[in-house]
């Protein structure tokens, strides 16, 4: 990563599960570049829902962490999860049942008090037909595809704006010829975004091709 600019930076982490009084991997020293995609990888209990969980915010009870998270020169760990401006895509679509698509959509549009609805409406439009999804503005989540689903979850984190962008094992529920495609849509808008992103995941093929790997095995309990 030299001469690459580093945009999200964990500094020294150390995390504590306080029930069991067990470390977990670390210290952890790391960088994200603008548009790359980190993998991090490592059995079941090693703790990477809960690194995740730190880096938004939302460090669970019975956890303590003792770090420093950066993202483009400003420290986060101080500060509450809304104000991190840091999204998070998990193996399930979490849309909202009760709106429409364009409904889940116009939720996560910053500013939108300040746009009128036709604006908010093209824009949301666009979106979607850049996505292949065209004409799906009012249609009924329960009406859509798996993979459906799973696109216009990625646009509604996407339309957010992050700043950095966390995979918390997104594809793993999807068949295999549909994870691909989806995999591919994924990552073309991280990198149209140039946004930093860490994807936690336990098959290799999820890997960007090149990408860089983190796996908390390789790292001692202190």
């Amino acid at each position: 990563m030299s001469g690459t600019t580093v945009l999200l930076t964990i500094r020294n982490l150390h995390l504590l599960n306080t029930h069991t009084r067990q470390p977990l991997p670390g210290p952890l020293d790391f960088g994200i570049a603008a548009g790359e995609i980190l993998t991090l990888m490592g059995p079941s209990g090693l703790g990477k829902s809960t690194l995740l969980n730190w880096i938004v915010g939302a460090l669970p009870d019975g956890f303590q962490a003792q770090g420093e998270l950066w993202l483009d020169g400003v420290r986060l760990d101080h500060l509450p999860t809304e104000q991190r401006r840091i999204g998070i895509l998990f193996q399930d679509d979490l849309l909202f049942p009760h709106l429409s698509v364009g409904g889940n959509l116009a939720f996560a549009l910053p500013g939108t008090r300040h746009a009128g609805r036709q604006q908010r409406r093209a824009r949301i439009e666009q979106v979607l037909a850049d996505a292949g999804l065209a004409g799906f503005y009012e249609r009924d989540p329960h009406t859509l595809s798996g993979g459906q689903r799973a696109r216009i979850s990625v646009l509604r984190t996407l339309l957010a704006e992050p700043r950095a962008i966390l995979l918390d094992e997104p594809f793993s529920r999807l068949d295999t010829e549909l994870r691909t495609r989806f995999r591919e849509f994924v990552y073309r808008g991280i990198a149209a975004r140039a946004i930093p992103a860490l994807l936690v995941t336990h098959d290799h093929a999820d890997v960007p091709p090149g990408g860089r790997i983190l796996n908390l095995e390789d790292y001692p309990h202190v």
